[in-house]
């Protein structure tokens, strides 16, 4: 059994996700990134973007859009301007991370 670790979504309103994962994938500014628990001490910039949080044989997805991620002692936190959780996998969050950074770009215009 893989050993787990903690992971929060954070947004200005809300935690979106709170729980126990095996492994988490997200995108940041520099490419993608895979966590295990024990990973090194990392920070990121978000960019948006589906994030994947495997956890007791199941996936949860999300889109994100911006923010950043901090990886300490088995501790995973992204903090980011936005987020959702989707029902339909990857590519329901990379459409919802799209629909999350077109919805910024429209409330800035106006």
């Amino acid at each position: 059994m893989a050993k787990l670790f903690q992971v929060d979504i954070v947004t200005p309103e809300a935690v979106v996700w709170s729980g126990e994962a095996d492994m988490i994938a997200a995108r940041t500014t520099e490419g993608d990134i895979g966590i295990l628990a024990d990973h090194e001490p990392t920070m990121a910039a978000l960019a948006t973007g589906a994030v994947t949080i495997h956890h007791g044989g199941s996936v949860t997805a999300a889109g994100i859009h911006g923010g950043f991620l901090q990886v300490y002692k088995n501790q995973v936190t992204l903090l980011t301007d936005r987020a959702e959780l989707t029902d339909g996998g990857l590519e329901a969050a990379r459409d919802a991370a799209r629909g999350l950074r077109d919805a910024e770009a429209s409330s800035n215009e106006g």
